[in-house]
């Protein structure tokens, strides 16, 4: 097969210097004789052999023209616009032969498939566990000399085209940005994306040489104010009630303010109703923090009191199983928000919140857009690589009739199943795996980095209202104590727990790194925890007379119909 027939976008990810060698010997012989991208990339080659291409009499490309999408195999039209900035443009040369362009086309190309290895690849590299157990060797394929670029070539300009926003970088700058994007905190999987605007948006907002994750002084106090409330929640419950199963989050405690930027953020978007489907790990939490839950309320069904009115039937159920509804504002935008009930058995929950929310857009006349009502589903790692419905639930994802316009799936990866390691339990490396079957985004993040987490929440709740498709947020974190807090979990995982004994609290780490910015003083989190006990303290006090007067799932639209003890034509019949 010849040369002239194939596209550059068809071929560049097997492209070799030597294919381009032949080619180029093709073009100069007759430069008609070739596809239209490759003699324009060619005539640009040619003219930034000699001096900056956007110099050149070719200069600017015509949007349609192919020249800085060839160079990028991941891309498509409209090309990126050319940059300024990075390496300094090598120096002009009186003449220039074909093993000069031969060498610098070799160099581009070699180049643009080291960014897109990172791309595809870079999230193995991120600083996800906040343990630094799962740390590994960087991945063969991601170290320049792979891409055959020596010590001696790591500060030699290459022409970029304008990728990463550079028009010109040195492969020490290339991949300097690269690990900056990808292999952070946060390490971003969606090359396996088949569409690809989809692909671009995740990219715009991960890739360049300015992309960092940015929140102003105030938005940083909110974030740690906010650990700091989950922090203490479950360090108040484990003084008050010794033993006491609540499946705490404690390790996990940055899904808080996670939670509080979905409903932020899906506000301005356009949401005006959330359903939450969760286990019981962090539940009690996320009631108090999240769901505005009186806090008298839990510590009176702590202390054995029903959660019900005593003439409301029904023998209740566990603390850590039990949903509520709520209405919480932001920047003057309601959200109507409900956490469903946990009927124990892991995502059992998920087909329900889903089914809810397809009737809820029903009743909005919201299901030609899906914008105004969100499910959001927070899972277990464990579970979400476990659980046969996990699958079932994302394979309806797409389905007409089925079809809730993406769902954010939260994952709290403390990286063990009860007792068992993550290696014993999934044949996968990461538990969020089984949803590239729908061709989801995955973003892994480390949950020791709160503003990382709140970011990717944000950039999660961007793709769903754009694209109206699932997305996974898979937050890596840890289990402090055991599955619940009557196990000692040092007899299963010695080594991990010795690690967990000595690590310091979400909120400690992240404080540490506000007061080396100079964003908060060293009292900052000393008077927020001082204020939230104190808070914490009175509403002890108070769920000790409280009577609940009134049953949650009783009102609003559910107002009106019957109990089952009621007469048959009660029990049908619904005010209007």
């Amino acid at each position: 097969m010849g040369y002239e027939g194939l596209d550059f976008d068809d071929i560049a990810g097997g492209v070799s210097p030597a294919f381009v060698e032949t080619l180029y010997k093709k073009y100069k012989a007759d430069p008609s004789g070739i596809e239209p991208g490759w003699r324009a990339w060619f005539e640009g080659l040619e003219g930034s052999a000699q001096g900056p291409s956007w110099k050149q009499a070719n200069w600017p490309l015509t949007d349609t023209d192919s020249l800085t999408a060839a160079l990028d195999p991941t891309q498509m039209e409209p090309a990126p616009k050319p940059a300024k900035g990075g390496a300094a443009a090598p120096a002009p040369k009186a003449a220039v032969s074909e093993a000069d362009i031969a060498r610098a086309a070799g160099d581009s190309i070699r180049a643009m498939l080291l960014i897109r290895t990172y791309r595809v690849r870079g999230h193995l590299a991120a600083n996800l566990d906040p343990l630094g157990l799962a740390r590994q060797d960087l991945p063969e394929d991601l170290k320049t000399e792979y891409h055959g670029f020596g010590d001696d070539q790591l500060d030699t300009p290459i022409y970029l085209g304008g990728v990463l926003g550079l028009q010109w970088g040195t492969v020490r700058e290339i991949v300097a940005i690269l690990r900056a994007n990808y292999c952070g905190n946060v390490g971003l999987e969606y090359m396996h994306i088949a569409d690809v605007e989809e692909r671009r948006f995740l990219q715009d907002r991960m890739e360049g040489k300015d992309k960092e994750i940015q929140f102003s002084p105030e938005g940083k106090k909110a974030i740690l104010s906010k650990v700091i409330e989950a922090e203490q929640w479950e360090r108040f419950c484990g003084k008050k009630y010794v033993g006491t199963k609540r499946f705490g989050l404690d390790g996990g405690e940055a899904m808080i303010p996670a939670m509080e930027a979905i409903i932020k953020y899906g506000g301005a978007g356009g949401v005006r109703e959330i359903v939450y489907g969760m286990a019981h790990r962090g539940r009690l939490n996320m009631l108090a923090n999240v769901m505005s839950k009186p806090f008298r309320v839990i510590f009176h069904e702590f202390g054995g009191g029903s959660s019900n009115p005593d003439d409301v039937a029904g023998s209740g159920d566990v603390k850590y199983h039990l949903g509520t509804s709520t209405d919480r504002e932001f920047d003057g935008v309601n959200v109507h928000m409900s956490l469903v009930a946990n009927p124990s058995h892991l995502e059992a929950a998920d087909p329900v919140v889903l089914g809810k929310v397809r009737a809820l857009q029903t009743m909005r006349s919201d299901l030609a857009d899906h914008t105004q009502v969100l499910p959001v589903l927070i899972h277990g790692d464990a579970a979400f690589a476990g659980q046969g419905i996990v699958w079932e639930c994302l394979g309806f994802s797409g389905i007409r009739g089925y079809n809730t316009g993406g769902c954010i799936h939260f994952v709290i990866n403390n990286q063990i199943g009860f007792t068992t390691s993550p290696q014993f339990a999934r044949s996968s490396p990461y538990p969020s795996d089984v949803a590239k079957g729908v061709m989801a985004p995955i973003l892994h993040v480390n949950g020791d980095d709160p503003e990382a987490v709140t970011f990717a929440c944000k950039v999660a709740i961007e793709y769903r209202q754009t694209f109206k498709r699932d997305i996974v947020i898979d937050m890596w974190c840890y289990r402090r104590f055991g599955h619940n807090e009557g196990d000692e979990p040092s007899f299963t995982q010695p080594l991990m727990y010795a690690k967990i004994k000595n690590h310091p609290g979400v909120s400690e780490v992240y404080a540490k790194r506000l007061v080396e910015q100079g964003v908060i003083d060293a009292g900052f989190t000393d008077q927020k925890v001082q204020q939230f006990t104190d808070l914490l303290e009175g509403e002890f006090e108070a769920g000790k007379s409280y009577l609940a007067n009134k049953a949650d799932w009783f009102a609003g639209r559910w107002s009106g119909l019957g109990a089952p003890g009621d007469s048959e034509s009660a029990r049908r019949s619904v005010d209007t």
